[in-house]
This record gives C-alpha cells, sequence and structure tokens, in this order.
C-alpha cells in the first residue's frame, strides 16, 4: 500500500501546477476624458437606476413592462440559465467518478472441455456461478490544471452571458425611451398640423370673402387653398406614424398591438439639462455591459488556451474499487472472506493525437488573439458612441434656443400678416408664405426637442446605464 500512497501524495502535490497564463488586462490607451469634456469627475449617469433616470410615470411604467415581457430578454436570461448549468458540470469534473455494480451469472462447460473436466474433478458440477457486488472509483489528478481551466472558463462564460443579458436589457430600456420619445414628437406635429389646417381654413375663407369684393383674383383662393391642403394631407399621415410606433412599442413590452399607448406629456414643455455627467471613458470597462461581456468572453478563451495546453501532457488516472465476491450465493456475503479490493494508476501520454492536440493549442492562442481584438474595439467603440452623443446633446442646445427663437418670431410674422392682410396692407402671398414658414418651423421645433431627449437617452445607454 506505501505505493500507492506515494503515488496519491505526488498527484497531489502536482496538482498544485497551473499551464497556461492567468488572465491581465490587455493594454487600452483610453483618453483621460472625452472630446470637448474636460473633466475628470468620475461620476457618471449611468450609474443611476433606470427608474430615477427617467421620470415621467407613464414611460417609467412602459419600461417595466418591457423589462418583464420583452422576448429578447426572456431569450438572454435562458442562456444565464443554461451557462449556469455548465459552470455547475465544469464544477463537478473535480469529483472522482463513483459507480456501483451488483452482478450475478452462471458460466456452463461441456462436459468433454477442460473446464468442464477440472470443474466436475474439483467441484462436482459442470457449471460455474458467480455472485458480486463492488463499487469502483476513479479520479483524474487534476495535475495540469486542464480541468481547473475548464470551470475558469464555463464561469467566465456564465459572466458573460450576464453581462449580454445587461446589454440586452440597456438597448430595450434605451428602445423603449426612444420610442416613447418619437411618439410624443408626432403628437406634438399632429395637434401642429390641426392647428395649422384650422388656421388655413380661416384664410382661405378671408380669401373667398376678398374675392367676392373683387379685391382679389381665383389665384389667391388657390393659393390659399393649396396651403391649407398642405396642412391637411400632414394629419393622416401623422395618425399612420402614431400607430405604427404605438405597435412598435407594444413590440418591445410584450403586449399584444392595436391599443393606444398612454402618454400626456407635450414634447415642445418637457426640458433637459444643460450638463449631463459622463465620468471618464476608463470607467467603461467596468461599467458597460456589452464591454463587459466581450472582456469576459476574453477571459473565457484565455482559460481555453490553458486547458488547451494541458492536453499536451500526460494525464494521470488513479482508480480504487471494492466490493463482495463469491462463487456460491450462500456465501456471498460471507464477511471478511468474500471481500476484495484493488488499487491502481495510470499515466496517458498521447503520442498518435499529439499533433492534433498541439493544433487545439495553437487554435486557442489564435482565438484568443481574435477576443483581444475584439475587446478593443469594443471598448473603442463604447468611447466613440458616448462621445457622439455627447456632441450631439451639446450642439442640440443650441439648436433648441435657435428654433425656439426662430419659431417665436414667425409666430409673430403669422400675426403681423394676418393683420395687415385683413387692412389689405399685405397680400395673400406674404401672408401664406408666413404661414408655411411656421408650420415648417413648428414641426421643426418638435423634432428638435425629441433629438434632444434621443440624445439624452443615447448619453444613458451608451455609458451603460440601464441595466439596475
Amino acid at each position: 500500500m506505501n505505493r500507492y500512497k506515494y503515488v496519491i501524495i505526488l498527484a497531489l502535490a502536482l496538482g498544485a501546477c497551473r499551464v497556461g497564463r492567468n488572465y491581465e488586462r490587455p493594454s487600452l490607451p483610453l483618453p483621460a476624458s472625452y472630446a470637448g469634456v474636460a473633466t475628470g469627475d468620475t461620476l457618471s449617469i449611468a450609474s443611476t437606476a433606470w427608474a430615477q433616470f427617467y421620470t415621467d410615470p407613464l414611460l417609467r411604467q412602459l419600461i417595466d413592462t418591457a423589462v418583464k415581457n420583452n422576448y429578447d430578454l426572456q431569450t438572454a436570461l435562458t442562456r444565464i440559465a443554461t451557462s449556469g448549468q455548465e459552470v455547475r458540470r465544469a464544477k463537478a469534473a473535480f469529483l472522482p467518478t463513483l459507480s456501483a455494480q451488483v452482478g450475478a451469472n452462471t458460466s456452463i462447460y461441456g462436459k468433454n472441455t477442460l473446464n468442464g473436466l477440472s470443474y466436475n474433478a474439483f467441484l462436482g458440477k459442470d457449471h460455474l456461478e458467480d455472485y458480486s457486488v463492488q463499487a469502483n472509483l476513479s479520479w483524474e489528478a487534476d495535475i495540469w490544471g486542464r480541468i481547473r481551466r475548464q470551470k475558469e472558463a464555463a464561469l467566465a462564460t456564465y459572466l458573460q452571458t450576464q453581462e449580454a443579458a445587461r446589454a440586452v436589457q440597456t438597448t430595450i430600456v434605451s428602445d423603449v425611451a426612444q420610442g416613447y420619445y418619437n411618439l410624443l414628437m408626432l403628437d406634438a406635429q399632429l395637434d401642429i398640423a390641426k392647428h395649422s389646417l384650422a388656421l388655413g381654413d380661416s384664410i382661405l375663407a378671408m380669401t373667398k370673402l376678398q374675392k367676392d369684393a373683387g379685391d382679389v383674383t381665383q389665384l389667391a383662393v388657390e393659393q390659399a387653398d393649396a396651403q391649407r391642403q398642405a396642412a391637411a394631407i400632414l394629419v393622416p399621415q401623422l395618425q399612420a406614424s402614431i400607430g405604427i410606433q404605438e405597435n412598435a412599442l407594444h413590440i418591445l413590452t410584450g403586449t399584444i398591438p392595436g391599443t393606444p399607448v398612454a402618454r400626456e406629456a407635450d414634447i415642445r414643455t418637457l426640458t433637459v439639462p444643460d450638463h449631463l455627467d459622463a465620468g471618464v471613458p476608463a470607467a467603461l470597462v467596468s461599467r458597460r455591459p456589452d464591454v463587459r461581456a466581450a472582456e469576459m468572453g476574453l477571459v473565457a478563451a484565455n482559460a481555453q488556451v490553458g486547458s488547451a495546453q494541458a492536453n499536451l501532457y500526460p494525464v494521470l488516472s488513479i482508480t480504487a474499487g471494492g466490493g463482495l465476491d463469491a462463487f456460491k450465493a450462500s456465501n456471498w456475503f460471507s464477511i471478511p472472506n468474500s471481500l476484495f479490493g484493488l488499487l491502481g494508476g495510470t499515466l496517458v501520454e498521447p503520442i498518435l493525437q499529439g499533433r492534433a492536440r498541439k493544433t487545439q493549442f495553437e487554435e486557442a492562442k489564435i482565438t484568443r488573439e481574435q477576443n483581444v481584438i475584439y475587446f478593443r474595439q469594443s471598448v473603442l467603440n463604447a468611447v466613440g458612441e458616448v462621445s457622439n452623443a455627447l456632441v450631439s446633446y451639446t450642439q442640440l442646445q443650441d439648436q433648441e434656443r435657435i428654433a425656439s427663437a426662430r419659431l417665436g418670431t414667425l409666430r409673430s410674422a403669422v400675426g403681423h400678416a394676418e393683420l395687415l392682410f385683413k387692412s389689405g396692407l399685405a397680400t395673400y402671398l406674404e401672408v401664406i408664405t408666413a404661414q408655411g414658414n411656421l408650420l415648417s418651423s413648428e414641426l421643426d421645433y418638435a423634432s428638435v426637442k425629441r433629438q434632444q431627449l434621443s440624445e439624452q437617452v443615447e448619453l444613458y445607454r451608451s455609458l451603460g446605464g440601464g441595466w439596475q
């Protein structure tokens, strides 16, 4: 037994070895701050839960429904469950394999055979019975860390699916908010079109009266009617867009399309902060779920390299077994006479499969390098998305101020044009031109407000907000 004791001690000692390098995050040449944002503050709106970031209660209700019911998110959650099972299986690989066996058999030999003559001579019968019950134990000594690397890879994959699910949620939260604000913009534009249509009706009626009085020609009536029709055609177009946007929100929230989406806010009166904290680019690596998922993929790939390298070396397996064995059923459980046991160890070195295993090792290293590239690219894309959102958000504030001032000017111009037209001091063309400019400006202002809110949503998403 001493020889086996030394084998086991040696296996346990070698088990402390592990081939392959431990994971180290690759260098990431990140800037100290985002383009155009001179700040080293680490605070970020991404650390705010979506329920606090979005203040509109109806929008929060839509997001909450989407988080619970969205099918893409549910699919991502099932992937987490699958990866969790893979982790449990990887942990179980450390445990020895234990099996139990109960058997009974009879071997009948011919009387003219050597075995038959022997058994007849010694036992007085021409058959042999054998009854056994035994337990077998087999354990692979993880000398080179193959099993540990596989467990490491399985755990990293599990964490990757978690981060992937969070990334899906950030996208869903963003899409719902974008759709909701787009719906508010369409509502505002529909209201503007209806108001412009009513104004066009009054201008057309006034022009007809002036035509009857001989002050204007039929051309003026036709021009006024054409201007009214330009506003009228917007109404069914916007109503169709509203229905389509509502259906899109229903699909995102996992509810049946075809019913109105509750909302009360007027996008023209909503305000956005002058400044939103973006933090520093380095924080994206630990905060943004898709970047974290890319890094977990790299961790798993690195562990697979170690596992593939361990396959190049011998595998030590230790087996043990024991039980009861007797050639008569009556003596089956006669202890200790029926007891038996065995203990052994095997060392297996791949020979003919060596080239294939080396190829697998090289492929694993290439896969790791691919994951390094993908991880760095994901960080670069994330910084770019945040920078774009910051630039757009800042510029849209100036656009909103200009659009608001232009809207006030055109509203005043329309009022003056109507008064002058009634007094005969302005032509119908001046009134129609002012009215058309006002309609265009009001539609543009609603669009600018939606873009402001959209960039706020995009900045929150690009920073990694929305999964909390």
